[in-house]
This record gives structure tokens, sequence and C-alpha cells, in this order.
């Protein structure tokens, strides 16, 4: 499968040897993890909500690439937010259940981590999407700076202050190596299916 990641976005992503393994994060129940136990693996975080237009169709796309390549040593970590149109406007505690009964529905059970919800833009964002968005400011599947409907919206944004690097939507990915290096950012647009032949990259 070919990359989707571009020469100078791969040479942005590999030349800042930092990595995510000294952040700490919180899980659904408030309980600190540290992301040094996710150290080996390729991991795919990504800022999500239950009540998006793609929630049904990305979700279980997250559990199918953690069915392929879990076994490989994938890791999904997925943040609930509710910075884009409130769609993940529940607590913490009711996020499994509005995925099992609502959407997607019919027992829907995610197969891989979900994590405390967060803030990715402004200046309350989670010190993880700091550093993410400063080490790969732009999603590899869109030109340089492009940004999106949202960032060219004014009404639709609702943090400050507002950087041209933020997160534009929900379902923004990064790709972290097993070298816990980011290595490229994806746009809402691209389904995670699609991130099928960066991964088999990492691995």
């Amino acid at each position: 499968m070919r990359s989707l990641i571009t020469p100078l976005i791969r040479r942005m992503s590999t030349g800042n040897k930092s990595t995510i393994y000294g952040f700490t994060v919180a899980s659904l129940d408030g309980k600190e993890r540290q992301l040094s136990d996710y150290q080996g693996k390729v991991c795919m975080i990504i800022n999500v909500a239950s009540l998006c237009g793609t929630t049904t169709r990305d979700y279980h796309q997250l559990n199918e690439l953690t069915a392929k390549y879990g076994s490989r040593g994938f890791e999904v970590l997925a943040f609930p937010c509710n910075q884009f149109g409130h769609q993940e406007n529940c607590k913490n505690e009711e996020i499994l259940d509005l995925l099992k009964y609502v959407r997607p529905g019919q027992g829907y059970s995610p197969q891989f981590p979900i994590f405390s919800k967060v803030t990715v833009n402004g200046k309350d964002t989670h010190p993880l999407y700091t550093f993410l968005k400063t080490t790969l400011p732009f999603p590899s599947d869109l030109a340089a700076g492009a940004g999106s409907v949202l960032m060219n919206d004014p009404k639709g944004i609702i943090w400050n202050p507002v950087r041209r690097y933020d997160i534009s939507w929900n379902f923004e990915k990064f790709l972290i190596g097993q070298d816990g290096v980011p290595f490229g950012r994806y746009s809402p647009k691209l389904p995670p299916a699609d991130l099928a032949g960066d991964i088999e990259k990492l691995l």
C-alpha cells in the first residue's frame, strides 16, 4: 500500500526526537495512565465524538484496524472531545453506553482504550495535543496550511486562541511510530481504514 506521508512531512516528524512517552493521560474512570505503557507499539491517537456524522463508520473501522493489526503491536488511543459541534456532550461515564446503545449502537464495544475527555484546541489544550500539533502542524492528506471549512467559519470555533495548526474536527488522526515519535497527521476527511498502508509501514 502507498504511504500517505510526503517526504517533507516525514522529515518533519522524524527530525524531532521528542516522543509521546512522557505524557500522562486519564482513563474514562479517571485513573492516570502513562503513555510510556505503549513503548514499542505503533499507535493511532484520535479525537473522537459519539454524535458525529462519521461516528458509526469511524468507530467500526477503528475496531477493524485493531482486529487486523493489534496482534502485531498496533494500538488505537481514543480521546473524546466536545469542541466540535458539541458532539461529545455526555459525561465520561456515559460514553461507553452511548456507543453501545445509540451510535454506533447495536451492542457496539470498542476494542481499544478510550480515555477521559480532553480539550484539543485553545488555552486549555491537553499537553499531549500541544505536542502533537506543534510536531506535525498540518495533515499530510491536505495541502500544507489548507485548513478546513471549520477554520474558515468563525461560527464553528468556540476556543481561544485560534492557531492555524489546530485540530479541525472530530476524528483527526496521528500515527506514532514504535519509537514514540509522531509519524503522520491525517485529516477527519480521511477514513481510518485508509491509514492501513502507513500502519503496515510502521509495524
